[in-house]
């Protein structure tokens, strides 16, 4: 049931708003399973606030997660009204700000946009994609193997991904530099979001530049050469949306599933280098602690009564794919080959390349944990810090200690 008022915040439907949870801040980012159980008295849809003053609603059931991400109609990903609402300089505008992207759009145009996205991904061969990513990966091992400690975030799961996707979209190491470095600030929602989003922007253009000049065999090619027909702005785009979902959350699932391995007595047999072990580590992380844990961004064109609440019009909804994933009415008894979880999305917008970044992932924890065996953690996981932000499950960083090669 619907109308055509709007409120400034969800409420029980008829009653007024309830306080809402920040999802921002050091003690989100140290314990946000807490924070999901906190906010589930208030059932599938809990009132929450991105950044100082920015509402939202954070959809925690995995039933009614279903329900957004597959009813376009009712859920419209166009932010254009909704970014009326905030100050120009909002962090958060960064990362949700409208542009023609398949990210932000719907039907038609959401339809043109993803198939020069898929077309170009379905273009990757698997096996050479593996051998790159084995190349890579023996790369970094050889830099720190000889040291005896590393940062797994910083000496491997941040620079991997990367070469990678250098590799992948016939990118500059610059660039690609840049484009990360930009990512990072954007992901954190911090008071430098806007420059790094300005960052991303100029780098993008640099490469868009480069292909229209000289292309390759390469993704942004690909998709420049595309049927789409893509103009500048729509191509930097949708290599941005390809490249921010291969390399930041990539980092983080990288990272995450080596974080199990190495703590989680469930898994020891991963750290002589079992594959079935990794595989089966990164199930449990893409359902417990998924790269992407708060996304899927949505935005009602009218008031909606949902899940018990009633959502304004032109505000957020969001998507907690880790509450989603846990849901206590939807517990699951076994992750191990489940790929039922929500971290890759649902409905339209699913992610295109999850295949590829499992594969990803998969290859670089086998060949770090086959190269150096016997890692252990230098610090108990209880004191690793996490970075913050609403969106992601990112380390800061990963310190080990090993025997050196």
């Amino acid at each position: 049931m619907t109308s055509e008022s709007s409120s400034s915040s969800p409420s029980p439907a008829g009653g007024a708003g309830p306080a809402r949870v920040p999802l921002y801040g050091d003690d989100f980012a140290e314990d946000p399973r807490r924070v999901y159980d906190e906010l589930r008295r208030h059932g599938p849809a809990a009132p929450v606030e991105l950044a100082p003053g920015v509402p939202a609603t954070l959809v925690l059931g995995y039933d009614a997660a279903l329900e957004v991400l597959r009813d376009p109609g009712t859920f419209p990903k166009d932010p254009s009204r909704w970014e009326k609402t905030v100050p120009e300089d909002c962090p958060l505008l960064a990362v949700m700000g409208s542009r023609p992207s398949c990210l932000f759009t719907d039907g038609e145009a959401h339809a043109r946009l993803r198939s020069a996205v898929t077309d170009a991904l379905g273009r990757i061969d698997d096996f050479a994609l593996r051998l790159h990513v084995e190349e890579t990966a023996d790369e970094l091992i050889d830099e720190l193997a000889g040291e005896g400690e590393a940062d797994l975030v910083g000496r491997y799961a941040r620079p991997l991904p990367v070469r990678v996707f250098t590799r992948l979209f016939g990118c500059p190491p610059g660039i690609a530099e840049r484009i990360l470095r930009g990512l990072m600030g954007v992901m954190e929602v911090g008071a430098s979001a806007r420059d790094s989003a300005l960052l991303v922007a100029e780098a993008l253009a640099d490469l868009v530049a480069l292909k229209r000049e000289r292309p390759g065999a390469d993704l942004a090619s690909w998709m420049l050469a595309h049927p789409a027909r893509l103009d500048d702005d729509e191509l930097a785009l949708q290599i941005y949306t390809v490249i921010a979902a291969g390399t930041e959350p990539e980092l983080n699932l990288i990272a995450n599933g080596l974080l199990l391995l190495l703590t989680d007595d469930r898994f020891a047999s991963g750290l002589s280098g079992g594959s079935l072990a990794v595989e089966d580590a990164l199930d449990e992380v893409l359902w417990t602690d998924p790269p992407l844990a708060n996304l899927g961004t949505t935005y009602p064109v009218r008031e909606v009564d949902f899940a018990g609440v009633r959502l304004p019009a032109d505000q957020p909804v969001l998507v907690s794919f880790a509450a989603a994933n846990t849901d206590p009415s939807r517990a699951v008894a076994h992750r191990t080959g489940n790929r039922a979880h929500l971290a890759w999305s649902a409905g339209p917008h699913t992610c295109p390349a999850k295949r590829h970044a499992r594969l990803i992932a998969s290859v670089a924890i086998e060949k770090l944990l086959d190269r150096i065996p016997d890692m252990e953690p230098a610090v108990p996981a209880g004191e690793l810090a996490w970075r913050p932000g609403p969106f992601h499950r990112a380390l800061t960083a990963l310190p080990v200690r090993f025997p050196p090669l």
